[in-house]
């Protein structure tokens, strides 16, 4: 690796998909004074698509109750092509810790405003353990005996 290049260059930022359904609308919005049951489940993809270049998506699907009745659902889709100048070793945990953790913030932003301009109280994620996640995933993966 070369030590002037940077390790991590995001070519370019995108939304891959985007859907906010809201279902039971408009009588749901009579139950906003309620407290709503969320949801989330998240998703890291990645494609290798050139010489230490990846396309990187990070997946957000969203579901909210009150009480028995669904009161939204977003599903994002968010996605980045970078440039990875890193060691061989570093490149899982770079496209799986790092690449989520600059690509988070968007995806919040998003996530918000559409919540909000939706008629719904704006959604604001918690910050999520990137580390955590990845180290999750790793021990889901099935070893062979």
């Amino acid at each position: 690796m070369s030590e002037n290049k940077d390790p991590i260059i995001i070519n370019l930022q995108y939304i891959r998909d985007l859907s906010l359904e809201i279902p039971l609308a408009p009588q749901i919005f009579q139950k906003l004074n309620k407290e709503p049951k969320i949801g989330v489940d998240l998703n890291i993809d990645a494609q290798n698509i050139g010489e230490n270049i990846f396309n990187v998506t990070l997946t957000m699907n969203i579901n909210a109750d009150i009480d028995t009745e669904k009161l939204f659902i977003v599903e994002l889709s968010y996605a980045a092509v970078c440039t990875l100048n890193v060691e061989k070793e570093d490149l899982e945990k770079t496209i799986f810790i790092e690449i989520p953790k600059l690509l988070f913030p968007y995806v919040r932003q998003i996530i918000s405003t559409n919540t909000a301009d939706a008629g719904l109280p704006p959604l604001v994620l918690a910050p999520i353990d990137f580390v955590k996640n990845y180290e999750a995933r790793k021990a889901n993966i099935v070893r062979p005996n």
